[in-house]
């Protein structure tokens, strides 16, 4: 069985790498559909924004970082990482500062509106759970114990 590990933000980790291939192929829809249950949860607690719930995407990975992956595109919504406060977590703040209209010289002060890590905080023991039963049952088909 593979290894599974938590971080302090609410990741779950699930080392792919020691699953063989043709597993792997048989547990990726089942991966992405318990990322989709996280991204849903992230787009509904950022639905104050037009464009952060349609940046929002599942990757499901293997290799190195092989697991489910939630990003949000940055393109589509730059503000997205302020307003999570993945900069502010560091010092444990809940505000950002930035320019008005690219004025460098009047700083403004603003709230942070968490959505993703709230969202896996949320789930975190399900989406543990369905990862974990979806990779025993599809080992046990494959004959493993």
């Amino acid at each position: 069985m593979p290894a599974v590990n938590q971080n302090p933000f609410g990741e779950v980790r699930i080392d792919l790498r020691e699953i063989p291939k043709t597993l792997r192929k048989e547990l990726r829809p089942a991966l992405k559909k318990t990322g989709d249950q996280v991204a849903q949860a992230a787009r509904a607690r950022a639905s104050w924004s037009r464009r952060i719930p349609g940046a929002i995407r599942v990757k499901v990975l293997y290799g190195r970082r092989s697991g489910v992956i939630i990003t949000v595109n940055r393109k589509k919504a730059p503000h997205a990482r302020a307003y999570e406060g993945i900069a502010a977590r560091m010092g444990n703040a809940s505000s950002f500062r930035h320019p008005l209209f690219g004025d460098r010289n009047h700083w403004y002060t603003q709230r942070t509106r968490p959505f993703l890590h709230p969202a896996a905080q949320a789930r975190r023991a399900q989406v543990q759970a369905d990862i974990v039963k979806v990779v025993a049952a599809a080992a046990s088909r494959r004959g493993f114990k």
